[in-house]
């Protein structure tokens, strides 16, 4: 049996047992799992390696790509909250540049529930393009949208970032990464970075990326041949291979959507707060009310870039018939390319983080539903 490190409660026996049986089962290299319940730690397991032979350590950071878009939404959310952002306002009001050939009609939620119509750049990018907020902000802010802004969801797998930054650092002055470094990471202590400095390099997991790459083959899943066009031209926007997070450019920049660097323990103390009314140990994120706005439904049904069905609030996915994550309804979540996850359920007061740096080829990885199915197992003997 393998060996996994840190600590778990008694009660939450099973996500060890689950975490445990990953390793056995060859599906990991090296991974860390966090559960939280009532804003404090239950769960805080690690094991494996790193990508370089060493284990990974309590401390050992990875780049958990779309989970990302969870902190980058808790971000807007509390400028929401504070009354600087207007979530029913369109973006052209912070950002009068962007609001050309009909994006006048793109409203921040929109950027929010990936409904904007802006999935992709109409004008291919190369990767290393994303370390250049100015380029890449300025030819979304230039282009047509794609369709008339929501009316339909099409997941943006790096556009929504963008988008999201150029709001924040209109009303700000600073970047998100900046913002979210300054407003969460120091207060709540947490080792989460959008944008890390490079005395952490050492730190870092080696990804090890997927049989192919965001612009191989994801339009093989979607049946319908106009979807899977769509969900070519997203890809084939920057087609990344899924080992750029191994590489210094990728690592220093602000890439909002896709380059948070952190681990589980990390991405749960940010989401503990979520989970119990918007405050952990005294660090006030988001009001109650604000995180009822998270779970308003902007859409539901087939996403037109993903071929699947699923269901968006205002920043996070929400559970539905077809993603079961959680039985209460106040719950959120979203997951990263390669198989990271984060759930948040507020009727729990729990959550559930998962962060690893083997990515999975399958769209629908197994290895956080498993540790988040064992948590709700465990929660059942609690009651």
């Amino acid at each position: 049996m393998a060996t996994v490190h840190g600590t778990c409660t008694p009660e939450f026996e099973l996500v060890r047992d689950a975490f445990t049986s990953h390793f056995d089962q060859g599906l990991e290299d090296g991974a860390s799992v966090c559960v939280t319940l009532e804003g404090q730690v239950v769960v805080d397991l690690w094991g494996g390696t790193d990508g370089s032979g060493d284990a990974w350590q309590s401390d050992t950071l990875v780049n958990v790509w779309s989970v990302t878009k969870t902190i980058s939404a808790t971000v807007m959310l509390m400028l929401a909250d504070r009354g600087e952002l207007d979530l029913e306002s369109p973006v052209a009001h912070y950002w009068p540049e962007f609001g050309t050939h009909g994006k006048d009609e793109v409203l921040v939620r929109h950027v929010l529930a990936h409904t904007a119509g802006l999935p992709g750049w109409s004008v291919p990018i190369a990767p290393r393009d994303l370390a250049d907020h100015e380029r890449v902000t300025t030819a979304l802010a230039a282009q047509e949208p794609w369709w008339q802004p929501g009316t339909r969801s099409g997941y943006h797998p790096l556009t929504q970032g963008f988008l999201e930054d150029a709001i924040v650092r209109r009303i700000t002055g600073q970047s998100l990464g900046a913002f979210f470094d300054h407003e969460v990471a120091q207060p709540l202590g947490t080792d989460f970075h959008i944008g890390l400095p490079a005395a952490d390099d050492a730190r870092v997991a080696r990804i090890t990326a997927p049989a192919f790459g965001i612009g191989g083959d994801p339009a093989a899943a979607v049946d319908d041949p106009a979807e899977a066009e769509l969900a070519d031209r997203v890809t084939s926007s920057c087609p990344l291979i899924g080992d750029e997070p191994n590489e210094r450019w990728w690592r220093e920049a602000e890439i909002p959507a896709a380059n948070g660097t952190g681990n589980a323990r990390s991405i749960a103390r940010v989401h503990a707060a979520l989970a119990c009314d918007g405050a952990v140990d005294g660090v006030h994120l988001l009001s109650p009310a604000m995180l009822d706005r998270v779970l308003e439904e902007q859409s539901s049904g087939i996403d037109a870039v993903m071929g699947y069905p699923l269901r968006y609030g205002v920043g996070f996915g929400l559970v539905s018939p077809e993603v079961p994550l959680s039985p209460n309804a106040r719950s959120f979540w979203w997951a990263g390319w390669g198989g990271a996850m984060a759930l948040v359920d507020r009727d729990a007061r729990m959550t559930v983080s998962y962060a690893m740096n083997n990515m999975s080829s399958q769209t629908q990885d197994l290895r956080a539903v498993n540790l988040i199915f064992h948590a709700y197992a465990a929660l059942e003997t609690l009651t």
